[in-house]
């Protein structure tokens, strides 16, 4: 039986660590795509001879044309310039906008029934382009953030607790970056409520250093950003798609109405199959998290319409 191919625009830090990622699934063909000659191919040559210690024997392309992509599943695109230390995600906007313009056109002329999970930042803008420029059903574009955010928030509150992270659940929602929205009330350990295991003093230190996730990492770095996690992040969403889980996850997708959000790629809790984003569950929001989830929305819009001047 053919294994499914799933390509990672990008070979840097996130596409390399999610290509290696997905090879190791021992389940998809992978192809990684970037433009600096030889780059994605050594990449993928490297990968290719782990698999024999790490026991699997994945198909991995590195290739610098998007012929090798026709009728992929799914793309993870990373492709665009990083963040540098004390740069904001809004100053990306012009430069990310028209990279992802032009890989998303490259992609779906190639596999038009594929579908598309953007990294590249700002993310929820980005995504926006994306769908804008594919002429993709809204179901088969969402982006990678609140999965993210949510293992950074876990991974805070279990080290604060002293528990094992993948006893924590959370669900954080909103824009990627300062206006995420943690919801507090669905945030649980062993079921348990956080916000009976901890002050909230100290919550709302570990909630301030979610929403500077990445920035700390950016700062401690000096000459990158993140990817252990992003990687990870973004083939945990293709994997609940390919394997047709059903999951409930965070994803930045286009809400027309929920949580009186129209028209907007917002971080919110998608349903996740085989057809993409396959619902969007409706979470009971205190007054707070309704008005930080509308702040988020804004900002949002607001970077939207910044898109919309650009393209």
């Amino acid at each position: 039986m053919a294994r499914l191919k799933v390509t990672v625009v990008g070979a840097g830090n996130v596409g390399g660590t999610a290509a290696q990622r997905l090879a190791e699934k021992n389940a998809y063909d992978v192809v990684l795509v970037d433009i600096a000659p030889g780059m994605p191919q050594g990449k993928a040559l490297d990968m290719t001879q782990a698999g024999p210690v790490c026991g699997f024997d994945s198909r991995v392309i590195g290739t610098n044309s998007y012929d090798e992509t026709a009728g992929s599943a799914v793309a993870i695109i990373t492709s665009g310039i990083p963040r540098k230390p004390g740069m904001s995600r809004d100053e990306l906007l012009a430069t990310n906008a028209k990279i992802v313009t032009g890989v998303v056109r490259e992609l779906v002329k190639r596999s038009p029934e594929i579908i598309l999970v953007l990294v590249t930042n700002p993310l929820d803008a980005m995504t926006y382009v994306a769908h804008k420029v594919s002429g993709l059903p809204k179901q088969r574009v969402l982006g990678m953030a609140g999965v993210l955010d949510s293992a950074r928030f876990r991974s805070f509150i279990a080290e604060a607790l002293n528990v094992p992270a993948t006893d924590v659940q959370a669900m954080v929602l909103g824009g990627h970056g300062d206006t995420m929205v943690p919801l507090l009330k669905h945030t649980t350990v062993k079921g348990r409520s956080i916000t009976e295991l901890l002050p909230k003093d100290k919550l709302t230190a570990l909630v301030k250093r979610t929403q500077d996730g990445g920035a700390e990492i950016v700062n401690l770095l000096k000459t990158g950003s993140a990817f252990y996690a992003p990687s990870a992040a973004a083939v945990d969403m293709v994997e609940a798609i390919l394997k047709d889980q059903k999951r409930v996850l965070p994803c930045a997708v286009k809400c027309d109405g929920e949580y009186g959000i129209d028209g907007l790629f917002v971080g919110v809790p998608a349903k996740l199959g085989r057809n993409g984003v396959e619902g969007i569950e409706q979470y009971e929001l205190s007054p707070d998290e309704k008005t930080a989830l509308a702040a988020s929305a804004q900002a949002v819009k607001e970077l939207c319409a910044a898109v919309d001047r650009l393209l």
